[in-house]
């Protein structure tokens, strides 16, 4: 240990999709890593009424890890937030756009020319228009097309509640002709809505037509963290590289799990997440994501979704995650609660 003061509190925060840090946190294996220290490993999901549940898109707290979309976490280091990124993992989250019922639409080139849904939410980063823009636009790409060959129309998300309501609200009645979405939720109210799939994203061959918010997703860490207490960063790596290794032989338990981090049920969980995700949970610094991440950055850059320019190599760290495998594999690691 360093001489800075031991935290007495970890902080990790994690998106509703497939996590590392979700399997962890079910199993219990990162409270009993840090229980012989004394240290508190809390969710920022759970906390008590009046914690900061902002800093899941600020980053703004000491000692936090975040497992989530990569718009959050662009924005809040845009800004100056000191963090640091010492993971990427890539999970095939259902992404599709949808039309009407009876539409005749299908395949990204009949895009052309359509009102594109692109929704505008009153938070401090809209990382919700910031994916339709994106999932449009990879798939207009995969085409030759870009968004100035189709329509974008604003849809306002004030008064609607729940996951794409606008978007699907707006494609009901006819003012928009197109819908993006993705996730298990998405299945569950594309089917309510009776929407039809025009396009799936997870189909098209290239990567870079698939790149959005959760595609690559960062795993992230608390710089001053990082600095004064390198070795609590990589036993908490450590604990995820676990839960990843955990989970690839678990499909059963691993759709159970992400039925409650999402909140969907059976039908759009499987509907959400091809069969082998339970495989794709180990987070890496592989340069072929980096690259993925770049063209994220200058994407939202482009869209004014970033005040400045991230630097995505520089803000990588590799070190931590390096170590954390080594700490794995010699079996320092604390023995799992949970059988």
């Amino acid at each position: 240990m360093t001489d800075a003061r031991v935290p007495d509190t970890l902080w990790f925060t994690r998106c509703p999709v497939p996590t590392a840090t979700g399997v962890a946190a079910d199993r219990g294996w990162l409270a009993a890593e840090f229980a012989p220290d004394g240290i508190a490993v809390r969710s920022l999901q759970d906390a008590e009424p009046g914690a900061d549940r902002a800093a899941h898109y600020t980053h703004d707290l000491p000692g936090l890890f975040r497992e989530g979309g990569n718009v959050p976490a662009l924005w809040a280091r845009s800004r100056g937030q000191s963090t640091r990124l010492v993971g990427l993992t890539w999970i095939e989250e259902r992404q599709v756009v949808l039309v009407a019922p009876g539409s005749p639409v299908r395949g990204a080139a009949a895009l052309r020319g359509l009102r594109l849904a692109v929704p505008r939410h009153e938070v401090p980063i809209d990382f919700w228009r910031a994916m339709a823009l994106r999932g449009f636009e990879g798939a207009l790409a995969s085409a030759g097309l870009g968004l100035d060959d189709a329509r974008p129309v604003d849809v306002p998300a004030t008064g609607h509640s729940g996951q794409w309501a606008a978007e699907l609200d707006a494609l009901r009645r006819g003012t928009v002709d197109a819908v993006y979405v993705k996730g298990a939720l998405a299945v569950e109210s594309a089917r309510r809505a009776g929407a039809e799939v025009a396009v799936e994203l997870d189909a098209l061959p290239d990567p870079v037509h698939r790149v959005n918010n959760g595609t690559p997703r960062p795993l992230t860490v608390d710089q001053e963290l990082l600095d004064e207490h390198p070795e609590l960063v990589d036993r908490f790596l450590a604990v995820l590289l676990r839960a990843a290794d955990w989970a690839a032989d678990r499909p059963e338990e691993v759709a159970r799990i992400l039925g409650a981090e999402t909140g969907a049920g059976a039908e759009g969980v499987a509907g959400a997440y091809r069969p082998g995700t339970h495989r794709t949970l180990h987070p890496d610094l592989s340069d072929a994501r980096l690259d993925l991440l770049a063209r994220q950055e200058a994407a939202l850059r482009a869209h004014g979704f970033l005040p400045g320019a991230v630097d995505v190599r520089a803000w990588a760290d590799p070190g931590p995650l390096r170590r954390a495998r080594l700490l794995l594999a010699s079996g320092a690691t604390a023995p799992s609660p949970v059988a």
